[in-house]
């Protein structure tokens, strides 16, 4: 029985992180991994993403039971707010019909970036967590993180919208004709049975062919564009943060705290609007650009 508890006391003391060395508390752009379930990583960024569906799900239960027919109190200001949002999509779409049908889509995005914005300016996110040591050194792992400052997040979301925008499009259009916008067969097609009207369309067929491969190009760019936008602006603010927080912990974070809510509620805007403007384009033929 002695035995057993001397190692126990030599495993603790081997676990123990001596008080003389030094934690380091450093901003990566990874997500850090909190646990595993079988091969499944939980990070913290994704339990913060998870913290948000439950705020969003509840919320929106919690309004539901208090909708009336005839609107009154909050009700209202929720309608007003819903009106100025469908008027906002309007000078998008240019058609209420597909405002009605891209908001909700927009709308779901706006609100899941801006909760998972403002959530990583809450205490505790970045400061609570546990230390473990790595490469000889002791590492502190906080055990929340926004999750918009993890690029997996950002890329998902950012592939989720090129991807509804084009299943709109092929709803709305047809799947050969927006197929066609990317790989233009129909322009080759076209030649053989025009060429005796237009002898130019043996020029201007294939150009139209190589727009198509350019904007097949343009539709990666926008992924990338769309996830580093949002990534990095968070990211920089949670740095930001951290280095006004190191240099005096009292009154000097809070102006630029007001200034991540701020940036926090534009970059949610800027993604749901590049959201919207790419369903809508996604949503016209050739001849409507």
């Amino acid at each position: 029985m002695a035995a057993h508890v001397q190692e126990l006391n030599t495993v603790s003391e081997e676990a123990a992180i001596p008080a003389s060395q030094e934690v380091s508390h450093e901003s990566t752009l990874f997500a850090e991994p909190i646990l595993k379930v079988g091969n499944f990583t939980i990070t913290n960024s994704l339990i913060a993403s998870w913290i948000t569906v439950v705020i969003l799900v509840l919320f929106f239960i919690a309004i539901g039971k208090k909708v009336r027919t005839v609107p009154k109190g909050a009700q209202n200001i929720f309608e007003f707010l819903l009106e100025k949002a469908l008027e906002m999509a309007d000078s998008v779409t240019g058609s209420r019909k597909k405002s009605e049908k891209f908001l909700p889509i927009s709308l779901a995005l706006f609100l899941f970036i801006l909760v998972n914005n403002w959530l990583g300016l809450l205490p505790g996110f970045g400061t609570i967590g546990f230390i473990e040591a790595e490469e000889g050194r002791s590492v502190f792992v906080p055990l929340l993180r926004g999750g918009t400052a993890d690029i997996n997040t950002t890329l998902a979301l950012a592939l989720f919208a090129i991807i509804a925008s084009h299943v709109m499009g092929a709803l709305t259009i047809g799947i050969w004709s927006h197929f066609n916008k990317f790989v233009n067969l129909k322009a080759f097609h076209e030649i053989p049975r025009k060429i005796k009207k237009d002898i130019s369309i043996v020029l201007v067929n294939p150009i139209k062919a190589f727009v198509g491969i350019v904007e097949l190009i343009g539709e990666v760019a926008k992924v990338a564009s769309l996830s580093f936008r949002l990534f990095g602006n968070i990211f920089a603010g949670e740095v930001l943060l951290a280095s006004m927080m190191m240099l005096f912990a009292f009154f000097l974070p809070l102006p630029f705290m007001f200034l991540e809510i701020i940036v926090g509620m534009i970059q949610a805007l800027i993604f749901a609007m590049l959201t919207l403007v790419f369903m809508s384009i996604a949503t016209q033929d050739h001849s409507e650009h």
